[in-house]
């Protein structure tokens, strides 16, 4: 008898939620139980998917393949850091030239640094890379997500949205103004 594991929905975020998300816990005692990030619109992810320009590619790497990359989105940048634990990614990201769009889905990754407190990032589980419509159409349904979770948090806040509201406070107003700026940005028709 096989045992069928799934995976968790990789969420939709915007940069500028993302960079604050530093809430991390896990819902078990057991060692192989998932991290999560809060995100301060109200829901938690060990997954995330986002799409935008990457803008900057670095192998940054002493003795192995290690890769830094800035993805840009219409809120800010992400950061992801590719290496010998994410082959698949680290061979895409070889090949890559920036500036190009690309979709990634990964692991939110929050440490501490001496010098900066807090930094966030993804671990890329994929990397591919798509075209301008697919960009556009991912803004269009991320600021669309967000204000919906917004409206939750405020109208039927989840156990999340309460513990986001205790982390990061109760004001959304940036996150709101990001995701319709995101949705003004875009030229193209969906």
């Amino acid at each position: 008898m096989s045992v069928s594991v799934s995976r968790e929905v990789a969420r939709r975020v915007f940069a500028n939620e993302f960079n604050v998300a530093t809430h991390t816990f896990k819902e078990s005692e057991d060692e192989r139980a998932p991290n999560y990030v809060l995100f301060p619109t109200g829901i938690r992810a060990n997954r995330v998917f986002i799409v935008g320009t990457l803008t900057q590619l670095d192998n940054i790497g002493n003795d192995s393949e290690w890769w830094h990359g800035r993805i840009s989105d219409p809120t800010g940048i992400f950061h992801i850091y590719s290496g010998q634990y994410q082959p698949n990614s680290t061979s895409v990201l070889r090949k890559l030239d920036p500036p190009t769009y690309v979709a990634v889905t990964g692991k939110p990754n929050v440490y501490s640094r001496e010098d900066d407190g807090l930094t966030v990032s993804i671990r890329p589980e994929s990397v591919t890379e798509v075209d301008s419509l697919t960009r556009a159409r991912w803004v269009a349904e991320t600021a669309i997500q967000t204000l919906e979770r917004i409206s939750s948090f405020r109208e039927n806040p989840t156990q999340y949205a309460e513990k986001a509201k205790t982390h990061y406070g109760e004001d959304l107003t940036i996150h709101h103004d990001a995701a319709l700026l995101a949705l003004e940005s875009l030229t193209e028709p969906l």
